[in-house]
């Protein structure tokens, strides 16, 4: 066995207890048990485990701590649980990750989920850790190639950035987020999938993804019958691996598909333990709760690495400003906004290239670069606004110059928008090049060797 083997093998043993300290229920509360004869032991966020009549198990964990006993929230329904049942004290929630979780499945638990076993790492580190210091992390780094050819140019994505993936259900999100878990550079890939259909996961790892993509990721998955508990989880334990591995120097890509879906969870947490909604139903410790999760992403302290995080966001109706969108927006360095009616007519990924943007422009592009992409955005958003009219044949070729322009590229600006690249930025940005020219603009997309090269 190897010397990393044994010290997570030593790390199990170590979890083994000889004793418990026990209580007992005392109460049934909706979906919530009131145990007693901890509430001098228990923590909140601590494991309980109560053992049923019938010897059926069923876990939880302490919500509310009071005088005469704790508050605990089980994972699943309270069916068949008899006052003075035994509940017993577990360890509190933590995580400990190891490398030999990549290229594996695990539950919000730490427990697998490919049917093979898995140990634990370690040293166990808190699910709700503190982000680092803000006066010493590191600026935003370099620009990473994403292999899509928007997100190479007109969209840079740059290291340590936080971004945000906003769409509705059904329009390409999550086929997004596993292409960029493939091709994006990166040393690990943590993928957050809370909510999602069980039987969507098996399709994701072995079509989607695949076993290229599954070679440098661990996916983090909590399905949609899980109670909200074991949900909202999920995210605190993708981002708990993640700083696993960001704090040995490596540079670990999170993708959370949905943030939505962890809001939703910790409303029905929150609700079940008395807390009062705020916020078009969503209680107000939702925005914390959130913003909290984000800072734990980004660029590390020096001499650690970084987290370059996407998180979606499922807008009902398009609706920028719901509560989660609204929030999100603001914690972010940028959002992408897939369209539905550019999805119906078979442009993947349905980029709205005018309603995104991504903060880490304009330093993350030299000034020719930068002058590109406004010559694209001017130029699309030329035709926005006038594409009624040039659908309707109302138009004449002639009247406006600047449209003129928009409507020989539109074509191949929204092909280019759905390109997939391959060998690099430079390559992305010459073909860029080459559709502006063909628009009648004289100036240059992208400079030669001496007007430099890209700065990130």
């Amino acid at each position: 066995m190897t010397k990393s083997g044994l010290a997570c093998l030593q790390a199990e043993i170590s979890t083994l207890r000889a004793e418990r300290v026990i209580g007992r229920v005392r109460a049934v509360q909706g979906n919530t048990l009131k145990i007693g004869g901890l509430d001098h032991q228990a923590r909140l966020g601590d494991r309980i485990r109560v053992v049923r009549r019938d010897g059926g198990r069923l876990s939880g964990e302490v919500q509310q701590l009071e005088e005469d006993g704790v508050l605990m929230l089980p994972d699943e329904t309270p069916t068949g649980v008899s006052l003075g049942d035994r509940a017993a004290l577990l360890e509190a929630s933590t995580i400990a990750p190891a490398d030999s979780w990549i290229g594996r499945i695990i539950d919000p638990y730490g427990q697998p989920l490919d049917s093979r076993p898995l140990l634990r790492g370690p040293e166990a580190r808190p699910l709700r850790a503190a982000p680092p210091a803000a006066a010493q992390r590191k600026p935003l780094g370099d620009r990473l190639e994403t292999g899509m050819a928007a997100f190479n140019t007109l969209l840079p994505i740059v290291r340590g950035q936080r971004l945000g993936l906003f769409a509705g259900s059904g329009v390409g999100k999550s086929n997004l987020l596993a292409h960029l878990g493939q091709q994006m550079e990166a040393d690990i890939v943590v993928f957050a999938l809370i909510g999602e259909r069980g039987r969507e996961l098996r399709d994701f790892v072995e079509n989607v993804l695949g076993p290229e993509g599954m070679q440098r990721s661990i996916i983090v998955a909590a399905t949609s019958d899980k109670s909200p508990l074991v949900r909202r989880r999920c995210a605190w334990t993708a981002m708990s691996v993640a700083e696993h591995f960001r704090d040995q120097g490596a540079h670990v890509l999170f993708l959370a598909d949905s943030i939505t879906r962890f809001a939703e969870a910790h409303r029905e947490v929150a609700t079940a333990v008395g807390e009062m909604p705020a916020l078009r139903g969503f209680p107000a410790s939702t925005a914390h709760m959130i913003t909290s999760l984000c800072e734990r992403a980004g660029p590390g302290e020096d001499g650690s690495g970084d987290i370059t995080s996407l998180l979606s966001v499922l807008v009902a109706g398009s609706d920028m400003d719901e509560p989660v969108a609204d929030i999100l927006r603001g914690v972010l360095d940028g959002h992408i906004v897939l369209d539905r009616q550019i999805a119906e007519r078979g442009r993947y990924p349905a980029i709205d290239l005018l309603r995104s943007v991504s903060r880490s422009l304009p330093a993350a592009a030299t000034d020719i670069e930068n002058q590109t992409i406004l010559n694209v955005r001017r130029l699309l958003g030329a035709y926005a606004r006038s594409e009624t009219m040039i659908k309707a044949g109302l138009y004449a070729e002639g009247t406006d110059t600047e449209l003129d322009q928009a409507i020989r590229v539109w074509a191949d600006l929204d092909s280019f928008l759905a390109e997939k690249e391959a060998v690099s930025v430079q390559n992305s940005f010459d073909r860029l090049s080459l559709i502006l020219r063909r628009s009648g603009q004289s100036r240059p997309a992208v400079g030669s060797k001496a007007d430099g090269q890209l700065g990130h």
